[in-house]
């Protein structure tokens, strides 16, 4: 898929989240990449042949206390290329990207993979 394309997917993913959740979206960029670097596993926690499909980086909301401010935006990558690769079929890279974005989103309002794994139920 081009660039492009996958853009515009990420684009309706976030569009498509519930109005609750984007009016509270503060300080944050999401960008695309190809696949995450060796730098990217480290932050993310994540030792070589694991898979990373997002990964946010920043400071949740439940932690920014009253002091903060003047810091430079959020940050969730997307990261194509891995995502691609975890799909059999264009139809299902959509949806993918709906559930990375959320889940990116999820710890930008501080929420733990931990908790996350209860919630999905897995």
């Amino acid at each position: 898929m081009d660039r492009e394309s996958f853009e515009r997917l990420v684009a309706r993913a976030v569009e498509q989240l519930p109005d609750e959740f984007l009016a509270r979206l503060r300080n944050i960029d999401i960008v695309i990449e190809d696949y995450p670097g060796p730098g990217s596993l480290v932050r993310a926690g994540l030792g070589r042949g694991r898979t990373l499909l997002g990964l946010y980086e920043g400071v949740p909301q439940t932690r920014r206390g009253q002091h903060y401010g003047l810091v430079p935006p959020d940050k969730i990558t997307v990261f194509q290329k891995a995502i691609e690769a975890q799909c059999r079929h264009r139809d299902q890279i959509a949806p993918l990207i709906a559930s990375v974005v959320k889940h990116e989103i999820a710890h930008h309002f501080g929420i733990s993979d931990a908790r996350l794994r209860q919630i999905e139920g897995n």
